[in-house]
């Protein structure tokens, strides 16, 4: 077994020595030459550069992430805000549940154009706490020249279906209150049996409560030489304590806005509540805003137009 170890080993050496030796290849020097000389040539401080770079590079990195988080952070901030805090619009808007104010039986509503199409049929038989839907508040004008473009239809079809109709006008505190009671007076023939015109404030527009109010009462007044009676002024709760909160408004009937409430705060003398915005309603798709009148039926046809204005000769029209 030793002896044929030893033969195997003799026969590799033989076996290697019979192979030709192999030339090692030539090294590259001239690459590593042009390393040594652009080591040698190198300014001082470019590697000091290239590290500064590297971590400026980290840096902004780290910044465009940090970035992203503050984002996301302030975007799960806003939508706890707006969805789980008590005292925000839109939490207060997502428990539109609060039932109809109990202790009134006298409802209505209040549309535009953005009812888009209503199906007076179906409106006419509808009811808002198991009672019937008495009175509509119907868009006519908004500032000196708008007007809406569904007035007219909705105007005539709330008479055809045995409602009580009223009209009224977005205020535009910077535009001239004069040519906004003209505006109204072109667009709505009210007639006998109507309800008040309204005058819906919700803007102050920068101006003083005495600039404002004197903008209101000019309206106000043109109005009511026109058609006879008294205007209703319509304003949230909180602008009319603001704003309104003056003795010469006392003698106007008063609308209130106040939403998401069982009670309502205020104090003083009202005629209408509007205490939802969010009333689903046969014949209307999607929401519309709800209302109550302070007082039965009979206390409401006291507020109807006694007299009208014929068209042709201006003259006044008890009886038509």
């Amino acid at each position: 077994m030793n002896k044929h170890k030893s033969d195997i080993a003799t026969n590799n050496r033989d076996a290697a020595s019979a192979v030709p030796a192999r030339t090692p290849k030539p090294r590259n020097t001239k690459r590593r030459d042009t390393i040594r000389e652009h080591a040698r040539t190198a300014k001082p401080g470019s590697r000091t550069k290239r590290s500064r770079a590297s971590k400026l590079s980290h840096l902004s990195h780290r910044m465009v992430y940090a970035s992203i988080g503050v984002v996301v952070l302030g975007y799960l901030l806003l939508l706890g805000y707006f969805v789980g805090n008590p005292f925000s619009f839109e939490w207060e808007k997502s428990q539109h549940d609060v039932p109809p104010p109990s202790g009134f039986n006298v409802y209505g509503i209040d549309i535009s154009h953005y009812q888009k199409h209503i199906d007076w049929d179906k409106l006419s038989n509808a009811e808002i706490n198991n009672q019937p839907i008495r009175f509509i508040f119907i868009k006519a004008t908004e500032g000196a020249t708008q007007k809406d473009d569904d007035f007219q239809h909705n105007f005539e079809q709330a008479r055809l279906h045995g409602f009580l109709r009223g009209a009224y006008h977005y205020f535009k505190p910077k535009v001239d209150a004069q040519q906004q009671a003209q505006n109204f007076i072109k667009q709505v023939e009210l007639h006998i049996g109507d309800l008040p015109p309204v005058l819906d404030v919700e803007e102050s527009g920068n101006l003083t409560n005495t600039e404002l109010q004197s903008a209101i009462l000019l309206w106000l007044t043109l109005v009511e030489r026109q058609y006879g009676v008294k205007p209703i002024i319509y304003t949230g709760y909180k602008f009319k304590l603001q704003h309104l909160s003056t003795p010469i408004f006392d003698d106007y009937p008063y609308w209130i806005a106040h939403y998401y409430v069982h009670e309502l705060e205020y104090t003083g003398s009202w005629d209408f509540w509007q205490y939802s915005d969010l009333g689903q309603i046969d014949g209307i798709r999607g929401d519309v805003d709800c209302n109550i009148y302070n007082g039965d039926l009979q206390q409401l046809t006291t507020l109807l137009l006694l007299r009208e204005r014929d068209p042709k000769t201006g003259r006044w029209v008890k009886n038509k």
